[in-house]
């Protein structure tokens, strides 16, 4: 093969990537105009790379409509092989270029209130240690805020992510419990099985057991749904917390958030044999385009922290107590 034909394969082989990146964001977005933003590009050149990748395939992989775009069935296969490729590559150059580039600057992360007081904290504490020429600013918020709006650099944020525009990395999961103080359960009884917490007073986090039906699944792995009631509901998970070590009922709350008060026995864990539903714990950043340095050191550093039973690390001599 000539010079010339090597270097036209490359090209081509580049110029498919960048095609699998914006079908892979417009599979995302549902918008070739976003991605066209994205790549500092037109529209109509989104709209003949993805077109040309289809030819290319002899397959549909987007079904067009007047309210936008959707997979087939097809596209939803190769988007998932598209993704897995755009994401090493990713990888591979910032392991190149990380090396070669000083982790400096502010730092913005954003984050839950409660996850932000007993986990963020001593996460950023750490990782500032570890990068001298970082300042870091952190802030707090139970509400879901516009990362760009509120110059956010990096958010740490739980649940299913509603905004696909939206850098993201999974970090791991977050396990909810349930928990009484034992005080409370040799007066009113321990529950064994899931529906005998309609016969107890309950403390209801608002801002996820709004509708006072908790879900989790029982012994057996069958889902069970169960309609409690309960004297206190609030959208803060220290005072639901603080109720319960106050015997007042049964709370389900962030094993993080339980964690220090089991280890001392103020609360015991209830019907251990079930399990709450998890929550998934992402690193979010305004666009998964150019992501600065210092958001990948960051994200680096977070990487691992959330395995298994990260909460135990808060009991450490250097976590930050409430």
């Amino acid at each position: 093969m000539s010079e010339r034909e090597r270097s036209s394969s490359r090209r081509q082989a580049m110029d498919r990537i960048d095609a699998m990146h914006m079908f892979v964001r417009v599979a995302e977005t549902g918008s070739f105009t976003k991605v066209a933003h994205e790549f500092t590009t037109t529209q109509p050149t989104v709209t003949k790379q993805v077109a040309a990748m289809e030819a290319r395939l002899a397959v549909r992989l987007l079904n067009r409509n007047t309210r936008g775009v959707s997979l087939t069935e097809a596209g939803a296969l190769y988007y998932e092989r598209c993704k897995a490729i755009v994401s090493s590559v990713a990888e591979a150059e910032s392991a190149v270029r990380g090396p070669q580039t000083r982790v400096q600057g502010q730092l913005r992360i954003g984050s839950s209130v409660a996850f932000g007081r007993r986990v963020v904290i001593p996460l950023a504490l750490e990782f500032m240690q570890l990068n001298p020429e970082v300042q870091v600013d952190l802030s707090f918020e139970d509400r879901y805020t516009d990362l760009v709006a509120h110059g956010i650099d990096v958010a740490l944020r739980l649940g299913k992510l509603a905004d696909s525009s939206l850098g993201a990395r999974t970090l791991g999961v977050n396990p909810w419990v349930l928990v009484a103080s034992p005080r409370y359960l040799r007066q009113h009884g321990t529950p064994r099985r899931p529906a005998d917490l309609r016969d107890h007073a309950t403390l209801i986090y608002s801002s996820v057991q709004g509708n006072d039906v908790w879900r989790m699944r029982g012994a057996q792995g069958e889902q069970v749904s169960v309609t409690v009631t309960g004297r206190l509901r609030s959208n803060n998970l220290s005072a639901l917390l603080a109720a319960a070590r106050s015997h007042m009922g049964i709370a389900a709350v962030p094993r993080y958030v339980a964690h220090e008060s089991l280890q001392d026995g103020r609360i015991v864990e209830v019907l251990k044999a079930c399990r709450l539903p998890e929550q998934e714990i992402h690193a979010v950043y305004p666009s998964p385009r150019l992501v600065p340095q210092k958001v990948q050191a960051f994200i680096a550093f977070l990487q691992g922290r959330f395995d298994q039973e990260w909460w135990e690390a808060l009991g450490r001599e250097d976590a930050i107590k409430k």
